[in-house]
Formats: C-alpha cells, structure tokens, sequence
C-alpha cells in the first residue's frame, strides 16, 4: 500500500479542523446570543433576532438588565441555593452509587442480579407519575433537627437533596465502569488481608477518576436544571433554586432583557463546574478501562 502524501494529510487535517470548529460554533451561537442579548435593551433585542446583530455587541449596549434583574428576583440567593442543593446531592450520590456499584460488581450476595435489573428498571418510569406519590411520602416523613421532631420535609433543603442522593443511571455507570478494572487488584488486595471498604475506598476509587467525572457532571446537570419538583415542594422564597426563580422574570411585563441577565448568570456556575472537571471528563471518553 502507498503511503498517504503530506498534501493528502494536510488536506484531510484541514477538513476534520473546519468540521470541529463548525460544530464548536453551532454550540456556542446560544451562548453568544444569551450573552449579547442581556447587554441589549428589549426595544433593541428583538429587533435585532433578524440578523447577525443578535451575535455581536453593537447599539446600545449596558449593564442594566443585570442591575434590574437583581431588583426584580434575589438572584444571590437563588444561586446560593442551587449550588447548595447541587453539591450536595453530587457529593452524596457519587458515595452512595459508587458503593452500590461496588457491591454489585465484587460482592456475592443472593438476589444481586434481580435487584440490579430491577433498579435499572426504573429508568423507563417517567418522574411525573411518581411526583404526587413522593409528595404525599415527604409530606409525612419526621425529620430530628435542631427545633426537635418535625413532621414533614416540605420547605426545606433536604427535600430536594435526600429522594435524589440515587439513582439507576449513575449505579450503572459505576458497574460498568467497575466490570472493565482489572480483577488481579482486587484478588491482590484480598490476599494482603484488607477488607472490602479498604478495597473500595484505596484501590477502587483512586482509579475511578473518570467515570466519578462523568457521573458527577451528568447528576450536576440534572439537580442544577430542576423545576418542576422544587415547585411542589417549596413554597418559600429563601429555599428555592434558579429554575423556580426564573417564574420571577415572566410575571406581568416580561423584560426579555432581564430574563437574559438573569439567564447569564445562573449559566455561569454550570461552566465552571463543567470547566473544572473538563479533564477528567474528556479521559473517561477516551477510557475503556484499567488495562491489567
């Protein structure tokens, strides 16, 4: 076979750089166009949707839909609570799933493989019919705070964090993930004596860098972006997160301008996490395992 010339390769590296950077623009054209919109006043933002004006930052061009969001809604607040909620509920959930995978992967134990088909089960139930029944269920529950035994979990923050702490799709991440380590380690670490915690929290975990970068990016998105569950559980002001915030912005007059800003910076939060992790993340793409 002929070597490919260094035209040809030149040529064909050229084309797969111009496919990314279209496809690089197709993503970012949203972003671009939330954050050019937000500096606009509403007058000047719709007028300027027909064309490539809505991309770059010409006309009248200010800060203003931003201070006038923070009039409208606590927006600090808002994020404060999201973040909370989110961070927490990915913290919580990467231990849990993770020993849950753990267990299903190296432990023997009699019904291992129903529960498991029966957990990953629940992926084709659609939220909406188990809303109202987990509403009632936290409605009722006692919870030993500070103030003593309270019945009930509405209006608060761990109505929104504790029912998702785990799920099926973040369980078969960490199965799959942990089917492809080599079992020599764990064999190894077995024969040194050491327990399954140990195994778990010394020799597993330190290799699961990737699929603990793609589990928690993936939760991250799905507890950040909630509304309609925050909706029905809380009904005070100082509880709720971005998503049930953004109701503020569509009461009477909406101000389009404003709905901008105040989509700007409830985004902002998602990049940097996303940035924060964007190593890891790209890893467990490339990843197919721990070769042994």
């Amino acid at each position: 076979m002929s070597a490919i010339s260094p035209d040809n390769q030149g040529l064909r590296l050229a084309v797969r750089y111009a496919v990314l950077v279209l496809i690089a623009i197709i993503f970012v054209f949203p972003l671009v166009f939330m954050v050019m919109s937000s500096l606009k006043p509403d007058q000047q933002l719709l007028a300027d949707t027909s064309s490539l004006r809505a991309f770059l930052p010409v006309g009248d061009v200010g800060l203003n839909n931003y201070t006038a969001a923070f009039e409208r809604a606590p927006i600090g607040l808002f994020v404060f609570n999201s973040v909370l909620v989110t961070g927490l509920t990915v913290a919580l959930c990467l231990l849990v799933c993770s020993m849950a995978g753990f267990a299903f992967v190296y432990l023997n134990w009699r019904g291992r493989d129903v529960i498991l088909s029966v957990i990953l089960a629940t992926l084709i139930v659609p939220f909406e019919t188990i809303a109202i029944p987990l509403l009632l269920l936290v409605s009722k529950l006692p919870w030993i705070g500070w103030e003593g035994v309270t019945i009930g979990w509405l209006n608060s923050y761990r109505v929104q964090i504790i029912p998702w702490i785990a799920d099926a799709l973040t369980i078969f991440l960490f199965v799959q993930y942990f089917k492809g380590l080599p079992r020599e380690l764990i064999e190894a670490a077995r024969a040194e004596g050491a327990t399954w915690f140990q195994i778990y929290w010394r020799v597993v975990m330190p290799l699961s860098g990737p699929v603990l970068a793609t589990a928690a990016i993936l939760k991250f998105l799905v507890m950040y972006n909630q509304y309609l569950w925050p909706l029905i559980v809380v009904q005070q002001e100082q509880y709720r997160p971005v998503m049930v915030g953004l109701q503020y912005f569509f009461q009477l007059n909406i101000a389009w301008g404003e709905v901008m800003a105040y989509l700007t910076m409830i985004t902002v939060p998602v990049l940097a996490f996303y940035l924060a992790l964007q190593r890891a993340f790209i890893a467990s793409i490339a990843s197919t395992g721990v070769k042994g």
